[in-house]
């Protein structure tokens, strides 16, 4: 079992160009990126690559 507090933890990506419509959920260092994480995911409702933010 791993000793401590974990380094990694769940976060939520939103879409930023329609809010609501694509969401996923990936896990996070939170050593190496203390920074909110953006990343290109696939929107299914627009049917196109979109940028995805980190949400509280």
């Amino acid at each position: 079992m791993a000793k401590g507090k974990d380094v990694r933890h769940q976060v939520i990506l939103e879409c930023t160009e329609s809010p609501g419509t694509s969401r996923y959920a990936t896990m996070k260092n939170r050593r190496n990126t203390t920074s909110r994480l953006e990343l290109k995911k696939y929107n299914p409702t627009l049917r196109k690559h979109t940028l995805h933010r980190e949400i509280k």
